[in-house]
């Protein structure tokens, strides 16, 4: 408790900070809390009766704002353009970061209330701003931006199923693999890494789901991409189609695949990109629940445990049409019961 109320101390000092220095505490400024998303970041939306309204975003730490991986990529996003929120202004020493407020509609939360052609027609729009994130990321590849140094290469795709065994089975499910199941988990894994790293890359948002898509103005914008990469042509689409956060029907899902092919005029492609498709999912749903199991034990939040059952269906109706990671299935069933 005495932890908590430092951290709401020191937000409220460095909020108040920049309000005195960019000149809005004189025009009652309302500070009103947001929900944060899985970083250790924290976001504040600024009211004033006479102005818009704009968001503060808290990082943990003072930063360099030109080297800031957020502002890197967004000068590389503004360059194709897509839409993505403008930033208005920064205080390096407190570590925040204004920026335009897009509302509180996410992707997600605006299918609750989507009628069948509105939801058709987002999700269209979504996958047309993966297409051109590929097609002017190519155009547009160089050293300036940080994306281009960065992969999913074999470390990094080692790294994350590591942290699904780590977090999800062993902190989360409380197995204790034995040696021989390690190892023998371990080298289905790297069949499955070797694989994916040696695709040709694309640029990556890296977390391009429905909580990362806001709806402001009739148009998704695209929030949460400081850690664009390269990676596979099927990655973002994954994150999209195989989200932990929505339930898509399987026709939706091929409609949209196809889609995207059309889109890259790669039509007749169908069914070789979506056994690509399938191997990305397989990853990117096992890492999905580490983070899960990361979150719930590591940082005491619980919020996501309700979107563990989904990731895990997803991982199982794969592992069941993939028999060439039966074995994979067999040493992860023996311990996860949803697999078996």
């Amino acid at each position: 408790m005495a932890q908590r109320l430092t951290d709401v101390a020191d937000a409220r000092e460095r909020i108040e900070g920049y309000l005195e220095r960019s000149g809005l505490a004189g025009h009652n400024p309302r500070v009103v809390p947001l929900t944060g998303d899985a970083s250790d970041r924290r976001y504040f939306r600024i009211l004033t009766p006479d102005a818009p309204s704009i968001v503060l975003a808290l990082h943990s730490a003072p930063f360099d704002f030109r080297s800031l991986p957020f502002v890197n990529v967004a000068n590389l996003l503004a360059r194709m353009p897509v839409p993505i929120p403008e930033v208005l202004g920064h205080a390096d020493d407190l570590g925040i970061l204004a920026l335009q407020d897009l509302g509180d509609v996410t992707l997600q939360a605006h299918l609750g209330a989507a009628s069948p052609v509105e939801h058709a027609a987002l999700y269209r729009q979504a996958v047309a701003l993966i297409a051109e994130l590929q097609r002017r990321g190519a155009e547009l590849a160089s050293s300036e931006f940080l994306p281009y140094g960065i992969a999913f290469d074999v470390e990094k795709l080692t790294w994350e199923l590591d942290f699904f065994t780590k977090h999800f089975l062993e902190a989360y499910r409380g197995v204790t693999l034995p040696p021989d199941q390690g190892d023998a988990l371990r080298a289905e894994f790297a069949v499955l890494v070797r694989e994916l790293a040696s695709e040709q890359r694309v640029l990556c948002h890296r977390d391009y789901h429905s909580r990362n898509l806001m709806l402001h103005e009739a148009q998704l914008y695209i929030i949460d991409f400081q850690d664009a990469r390269l990676g596979p042509d099927t990655y973002d689409l994954v994150s999209l189609l195989r989200d932990s956060y929505v339930d898509l029907p399987e026709q939706t899902v091929n409609e949209l695949i196809a889609y995207f092919l059309a889109l890259k005029a790669q039509t007749g492609k169908e069914r070789e990109f979506r056994e690509r498709f399938d191997v990305m999912a397989l990853q990117r749903n096992l890492k999905a629940l580490g983070t899960f199991g990361y979150q719930t034990t590591a940082r005491r939040n619980p919020v996501y445990i309700q979107y563990i059952p989904r990731t895990l269906r997803y991982v199982r109706d794969n592992l069941a049409h993939q028999p060439r990671f039966d074995r994979m299935r067999d040493l992860l069933a023996a311990h996860v019961e949803e697999f078996r």
